[in-house]
């Protein structure tokens, strides 16, 4: 395997769903042998953003734009994002949630960077789901559940 790769020869798999999602990418780590470390190249259309608004209880992510402007999303606030911004997504709580959105007439392109850490929690506020995972990456094998977030139950709850 060779341990590098350039822009111009990843192959973008797209990725819709609605109105508010659509954006093209690589994942680019596997590719050139990277494992503890997941990164890759993100395109967004006018108006749209790549994934729902969301924070990671294990893992950090950066993102770095490569072209275009947008907002961010991060917990309560919003920023305007340009060409040349570096993002920091740190683990936490909702006050970490964060989301890219193309706010303008021309694609967004930028470049994620992401911990790989296994145990993971992810909250989805916007929506009130979670997932929780234990597979490590490049494996199926292991244990993945995406859900909504529902009253606490007792820990003997439906133990005999």
């Amino acid at each position: 395997m060779k341990p590098i790769i350039n822009v111009d020869e990843l192959e973008l798999g797209p990725h819709q769903h609605g109105e508010s999602f659509q954006a093209s990418g690589a994942q680019v780590s596997s590719l050139i042998g990277g494992s503890k470390l997941g990164y890759g190249v993100t395109v967004v259309p006018p108006g749209k953003r790549a994934w729902p608004f969301h924070n990671h209880h294990a893992n950090e992510e950066m993102f770095f734009v490569l072209s275009g402007c947008g907002k961010l999303r991060f917990g309560p606030d919003e920023y305007d994002i340009r060409a040349g911004d570096f993002i920091a997504a740190p683990a936490g709580g909702k006050s970490t949630a964060h989301q890219i959105i193309n706010t303008s007439e021309a694609e967004l392109r930028y470049i994620s960077v992401s911990t790989m850490l296994r145990p993971e929690i992810v909250e989805y506020s916007d929506s009130n789901k979670f997932s929780a995972s234990a597979i490590q990456p490049g494996s199926n094998a292991g244990f993945r559940q995406l859900g909504m977030v529902a009253p606490a139950v007792d820990y003997w709850h439906g133990e005999n």
